[in-house]
């Protein structure tokens, strides 16, 4: 395995184990040992564990950015690009019932942990704030963060009771209940709002 490939592969298993196990409970050992090298071959791409979480928090971000775009071009309807945002709560269903939503749980740990890479893994629900924001902007609504929010704050909470329940029926149902709430929202005339300080930029 090459240098940049062992790399590669620690920062996708740490990804994996930070997700699964949490990021405070998958030690050094549990990566390497899921990898298959030796400490030191470890210890020559990584000497912290901050390090990886570095490296796992760009991996996610780089990954959201590709998905967001693929939904640009997949899909040329800002409504249709919001019900893709909300039926990944289905796409990802089997491991959001077991393990949680992985932007959620991540944010979660470190807000508790008040670990100095809190703010930058924040950044990957800034991503999705931003995109929604924009889809909504494109649909002519003024106040397009006010219904980002609404949206990322409601699939957090069926992603929590999903993991809570593991529940299928009750993940289809409150996709399915966002869609027509979506629908609602886009043949009601646009609620003019002030922007706030925290609006994103669209």
């Amino acid at each position: 395995m090459s240098r940049k490939n062992t790399r590669e592969a620690i920062v996708e298993m740490a990804d994996r184990l930070f997700y699964e196990h949490g990021y405070e409970h998958s030690s050094f050992a549990d990566i390497g040992d899921a990898v298959g090298i030796s400490r030191g071959n470890f210890y020559y791409h990584f000497r912290t564990k901050d390090e990886i979480l570095e490296a796992v928090i760009g991996r996610r971000l780089e990954q959201t950015a590709a998905l967001l775009a693929q939904w640009n071009q997949e899909s040329p309807a800002p409504r249709e690009r919001i019900a893709r945002f909300i039926e990944i709560l289905i796409t990802n269903q089997a491991k959001i019932m077991r393990h949680g939503c992985p932007v959620g749980t991540l944010c979660g740990e470190l807000a508790k942990l008040d670990h100095p890479f809190l703010p930058m893994a924040n950044q990957l629900f800034s991503l999705f704030r931003d995109w929604l924001s924009r889809q909504f902007v494109a649909l002519g609504r003024a106040d397009a963060d006010v219904l980002a929010m609404h949206l990322l704050v409601r699939s957090q909470g069926v992603a929590v009771l999903a993991n809570a329940f593991r529940d299928e029926a009750f993940v289809r149902r409150e996709v399915r209940m966002a869609c027509d709430w979506l629908d609602g929202e886009l043949s009601r005339e646009p609620v003019k709002i002030q922007a706030s300080a925290t609006s994103p930029t669209v």
